[in-house]
């Protein structure tokens, strides 16, 4: 006896608690990264017009450039992040093309297992890295933390900004901790518990995964 599918190739009846809230939850993250990188978007094209008109008029301000740089990166990363998510990420199809549409489903599947693994290990490496309990332990003091670990993140400036490194270095661990989310939301819909995502219809007339 077999059972009767939906149009998204599942069985009858709604996705699992469990689904929902990851899938739930990556679409709210989702909504958030979209207003981030409308704001670092606005946020460059500012810079780089400021850092124009200052040059310009004989009086360039040194610490654009950097503001721009670091704005640049966290946009690369969080718009890394939601691209993902969105189903608009490169992808290289010359093996899934010539496959049948069911094993080319799992090859996508697991294609989105392994860059779940890889952010959930640049989760591990940034936790290592930053090791907040170190510093706790510490007691937030930089230079003690430095001096027992030789790890010199939380004593070090940038060089205009006079910011500290380990903030603007959030976003590495940021970045991985969303990529987690929407790997493991993309990766239930291609294991069929939950519908998929549909993608946008400029990536589908363009031909991209």
């Amino acid at each position: 006896m077999t059972t009767a599918l939906t149009e998204d190739g599942l069985p009858p009846g709604s996705p699992s608690f469990a689904a929902r809230a990851i899938i739930g939850l990556s679409e709210g993250v989702l909504a958030v990264e979209k207003l981030l990188v409308g704001f670092f978007m606005a946020l460059v094209l500012f810079l780089i017009l400021l850092n124009v008109v200052t040059r310009y008029g004989g009086m360039p301000l040194y610490w654009v450039d950097e503001a721009a740089v670091y704005a640049m990166v966290w946009l690369t990363f969080i718009g890394g992040s939601a691209l993902t998510r969105l189903r608009l990420d490169f992808a290289v199809t010359l093996i899934s093309d010539k496959l049948q549409k069911k094993n080319a489903e799992r090859l996508q599947a697991f294609a989105t297992f392994l860059a779940m693994l890889f952010s959930i290990g640049l989760g591990v490496m940034c936790w290592n890295w930053m090791d907040p309990i170190g510093i706790a332990a510490a007691g937030f003091d930089a230079k003690e933390y430095a001096g027992e670990s030789f790890n010199f993140l939380y004593t070090e400036y940038t060089q205009t900004l006079n910011w500290p490194v380990w903030a603007i270095s959030l976003v590495v661990p940021l970045f991985a901790v969303t990529m987690t989310i929407h790997t493991a939301a993309n990766l239930l819909e291609e294991m069929k518990f939950a519908p998929k995502r549909q993608r946008l219809a400029f990536a589908n007339a363009e031909g991209v995964n």
